[in-house]
């Protein structure tokens, strides 16, 4: 098996972080990350789940238990995670590649090519985007209700990263706001020269001729 294969992917570490906290079937590991709205922080589809489960098992991350009640379809197997996957997470947990990137929104490359839709265009993407951002604070605020329920108390990761998501989706509708007052005034750069590349009428510097990297600003 290929070193790739063999890697701990973050999804990997979802489930055994949540297989640490009680044994689960499959089908269970997938409803309570529904439950739990992790599709929001983290990419792992349904086949990813099946997925990882088998891997990490096949990799001793995982062990089996004796089923003690009724499962669902073919998925018998109730999963737990071992010692050699608590070490394992734990480990990986150390990694300083959890504290040194940074994401690229697509709103960000769309607006950095933005200059060659019309006016109206621009205006109506952005009110879209604000309308969404809009709908986006009310589904954390409640979530986050629901949330401080469950747990009791504010000094939860799951509190913690609600009151993150929420403060950066206010930050980007605010910034919005501005750049919706600011448009009457977008014009192009007023110098081009020196042979640095353009977009979006401003001038970005490429060092090596590297291509574009459209980075985004505290997570708008």
């Amino acid at each position: 098996m290929g070193k790739d294969k063999m890697a701990v992917t973050t999804p990997d570490l979802v489930i055994l972080s949540l297989l640490a906290e009680r044994p689960m079937h499959g089908y269970e590991v997938n409803a309570e990350l529904e439950r739990r709205q992790a599709r929001d922080w983290v990419a792992i589809s349904r086949p990813q789940i099946y997925y990882s489960l088998e891997k990490l098992a096949r990799q001793g991350l995982l062990k089996e238990l004796k089923d003690a009640g009724p499962a669902l379809g073919a998925d018998r197997r109730v999963l737990t995670t071992s010692a050699k996957g608590r070490l394992t997470l734990s480990r990986e947990l150390e990694r300083e590649t959890w504290t040194s990137q940074r994401e690229r929104p697509a709103f960000l490359a769309w607006l950095a090519l933005s200059w060659q839709a019309t006016p109206s265009i621009v205006r109506r993407q952005i009110q879209r985007r604000m309308k969404f951002l809009q709908s986006e604070i009310s589904r954390e605020e409640a979530t986050l209700g629901d949330v401080r329920k469950e747990v009791g108390h504010d000094y939860h990761e799951a509190v913690w990263m609600l009151k993150l998501t929420q403060d950066q989706l206010k930050s980007e509708m605010r910034w919005l706001q501005a750049v919706i007052r600011e448009l009457k005034y977008r014009a192009p750069a007023q110098c081009s020269s020196g042979g640095n590349k353009l977009v979006g009428g401003s001038k970005l510097r490429f060092p090596r001729g590297e291509a574009i990297r459209i980075r985004k600003q505290g997570d708008l």
